[in-house]
This record gives structure tokens, sequence and C-alpha cells, in this order.
């Protein structure tokens, strides 16, 4: 029988192209399964729980960490002194030995060059941290402070020749101590217009006083109060009322009117009958008025 008379006869070329394709079609297929299971990501089944949980233990392990090596800093910075010792004695040297830097000796050094007594005086001392103040508190010892017993000095009091500002003159103005030309002609002029000094504090209404002159000028004069220059109330002119530094020309003007329409003034109290006249301003012009 010839092989061309036999139905499923398949030539052994063609047996090869039905493997090769068979092989080929299969690789087709499973190639990309092999690949993602090589390169896929492992999905993990977790819950909210397992995440909160895993967080506060990394938040613990964190902290203990940190704790750890902030002691070990602070330990390792700062160092018991060897012996006991007295601060203000202590070098720039023996300071850094104890851990501290050369800018904290230096400012640690101006404090005990003064001088310091106590712990208290030493933990004030802003460089000295708690912690170093901690090691070194028990080591510290100060001098005793000498007791010096003041036996009271008698003095022979310097007797100061105080002039009566009221009568003084420009020329013994100017010999007070703190008193120059221009003072001393601005104390007389406003004492012209006041008509004298009533209180040593109307000293201080003297143009461009201090209070530093005021204050050395006060000690060195008296004031005489009879030799006020006092204005009658009655027959005073307008003019001169307005001179005064404690009336204004309303108020001047209130008082003329009032003294025409009652002939004159029977008591110095009534011109505060004036609206314009306020009680402030009446005592100030009491010690410069009369009937």
């Amino acid at each position: 029988m010839a092989i061309d008379d036999e139905p499923l006869y398949v030539s052994k070329r063609n047996r090869r192209g039905v493997i090769a394709l068979v092989v080929f079609s299969i690789i087709i297929i499973f190639l990309p399964r092999i690949a993602q299971l090589f390169n896929s990501d492992i999905v993990l089944d977790v819950s909210t729980e397992d995440v909160q949980a895993f967080e506060k233990a990394k938040k613990n392990f964190q902290n203990k960490k940190r704790n750890y090596y902030t002691q070990y800093e602070k330990k390792k910075r700062f160092s018991a002194p060897p012996k006991k010792f007295n601060p203000n004695d202590y070098s720039a040297e023996d300071w850094i030995n104890l851990g501290l830097s050369e800018k904290q000796v230096a400012v640690l050094l101006k404090f005990t060059k003064n001088g310091i007594r106590s712990n208290e005086d030493l933990k004030r001392i802003f460089v000295i941290s708690d912690e170093l103040y901690a090691l070194i508190k028990d080591s510290t010892f100060y001098p005793e402070r000498l007791k010096v017993e003041y036996l009271p000095k008698v003095f022979e009091e310097k007797k100061i020749q105080k002039i009566e500002i009221n009568s003084a003159s420009v020329e013994e103005l100017e010999k007070l101590k703190g008193i120059g030309p221009f003072f001393a002609k601005q104390i007389i002029k406003y004492r012209d217009r006041l008509g004298g000094f009533a209180s040593k504090e109307q000293i201080l209404e003297v143009w461009k006083m201090t209070i530093e002159t005021y204050d050395k000028l006060i000690p060195q004069i008296e004031i005489d109060k009879s030799k006020i220059r006092k204005l009658k109330i009655n027959v005073v002119t307008p003019e001169e009322l307005k001179n005064h530094p404690y009336l204004n020309w309303s108020q001047v003007n209130s008082i003329i009117k009032m003294r025409a329409q009652r002939t004159n003034f029977n008591n110095i109290n009534e011109i505060q009958e004036s609206k314009l006249i306020d009680a402030e301003t009446f005592e100030k012009l009491i010690p410069y008025l009369s009937l």
C-alpha cells in the first residue's frame, strides 16, 4: 500500500511543524502568567487596628531611642567636680572641664569676678543649667562674710547759707549751686510777674526750669511770704491783673465787671462767684489778693 493511500499519514516534516506550533502556543499562553508570578506585589490584608498598633510601636521605639541619646548626651556633656570648690576661685579651664563652653565660661567669669555668695546666686547665672547645677551644688563652698561693725561717725554738718528768694538779686542767685545767669534772670522775671513766691514748688513754673536744677536749688533757698506783693482787687487795674501768670484776659474782664456791679468787693471770696474762676485758680490767687 502506498503511503499516499493512508488517510491519517503525517509526514515527518509536518509533525515537526505541528509540535513547534504547539510549543510556541504554550509559551505564548503561560509566559504572562510566569512573568506576573515574578513581578507582582504581595497584597496583605491589614486591618486599621493593626496599622495603629504598628504606628504606636514605632513611635514608642523612636521615643525610647531619643531619650536614650538625650540622656547619653547629658551624661556625656557635664562632669561632676573632682572635689569641693569655691566657684569664685574656679578658672576658665576648671569650668570647661565640668562641661561648659568657652562662651558660657566667659559669661560665668563676669559674675564670679564680682563675687557670688551662695548657691542661690550661682543658680541665677543663666549659663548654669539645671543639670550642671544638680551635679555641683553639693560640692560648692563659699567664704564667710566678714562682719564689719560700723561705728557711728560724727560729721560736722556744713551749714548752707540760704538765700531768701523773694528779695535776692540776680547776682546773689547766680552764686547758688546749679544756677547760672540764665536761670537767675528767669527766676527774677517770673517773681516780678507773680508778685513773689508763696511756695518753693512755684519755682518749677519758671520758664525752662528742670527737675535737676530745681532739686539743687531748693536746699539753698528760703521764702519770706511777707515780701509778696499783693494786688488790691478794689483798685487794681485790668492791665495789672492781666500781667499776673494765673489769670487770662477773660478772667480779668469778669473780675472787673463784678467789681463795677458791686461798686467794690467786700470779701476776696466773692470773686469765686465768677463762672470763669474755678477753685484751683482761686487757691493759687489767694496769696496775691487783698481788699
